[in-house]
């Protein structure tokens, strides 16, 4: 079988590192390291909602993200000033859907947690970096909100990590880096909570269609890697997580 650029194993993950009160500003936050990859996440408290929930008893969860200029291999243009670009929205929006899936909002009350995601370094995988590193930065801005008695209980109902799966020159690879996603005849983006239930799947077929069967196996490819990066989650999260079932 082929060989991974970084001499890994095709069911390995790259060395991940969650760091966890990385800003002594924010009421929550997580550096997260996959490989090379690096995005900072950062959850503020906002004491409102937006003007669809007003009134309701109810929170909101919603997340940002962007690129410094020199996160790739080539400077790119900041967008402040403008329309920021599709892919932004897109993942602005993954996440923002994936913590809302494990948020009891009523519990949150009439206030909004933003988190922002603020890509450092890019070797592919940013989203799902993402993803996991702003569940941390979540999960200590909530634990911060429970301990000053401003929300009743940890208002959580599970784990929430994401990884990324390929088919790299016909191998199954777990936690793609940029080198292999470019290659990658079939790309895929998993988001699971740690009870097994699916929060998001993109997967794309880059020349020739993927079967029912490769579905399935990259699937379960991903949720191996995902059970360790829930792993990391609670170890980092060991002194204030307390999850119950949806």
């Amino acid at each position: 079988m082929p060989d991974r650029p970084d001499g890994r194993h095709p069911t390995q993950i790259r060395p991940v590192q969650l760091i966890r009160g990385c800003n002594k500003y924010a009421e929550g936050s997580c550096l997260i390291e996959v490989g090379d990859t690096r995005v900072i996440c950062t959850a503020s408290v906002d004491e409102k909602v937006p003007p669809f929930l007003k009134g309701q008893g109810t929170g909101w969860v919603t997340a940002e993200y962007s690129m410094i200029p020199r996160a790739n291999r080539q400077r790119t243009p900041r967008e402040v000033g403008r329309t920021p670009s599709g892919r932004t929205m897109e993942i602005q929006r993954l996440v923002g859907r994936a913590l809302r899936a494990v948020v009891d909002m009523p519990t949150l009350g009439e206030r909004t947690i933003i988190v922002d995601c603020d890509v450092l370094q890019a070797d592919g995988g940013t989203r799902t970096a993402s993803v996991t590193g702003a569940y941390v930065a979540l999960a200590e801005c909530l634990g911060k909100l429970r301990r000053d008695n401003i929300v009743k209980r940890m208002p959580l109902y599970d784990l929430l990590a994401a990884v990324s799966v390929g088919i790299v020159q016909g191998q199954l690879r777990l936690d793609l880096t940029y080198e292999e996603d470019s290659q990658a005849s079939v790309d895929m983006n998993v988001v699971m909570t740690s009870d097994g239930r699916l929060v998001e799947v993109q997967g794309t077929a880059e020349g020739e269609p993927f079967t029912r069967t490769q579905m399935d196996d990259l699937l379960s490819l991903a949720s191996e890697g995902i059970q360790q990066l829930f792993v990391l989650q609670k170890e980092a999260l060991a002194s204030l997580l307390q999850v119950g079932g949806k």
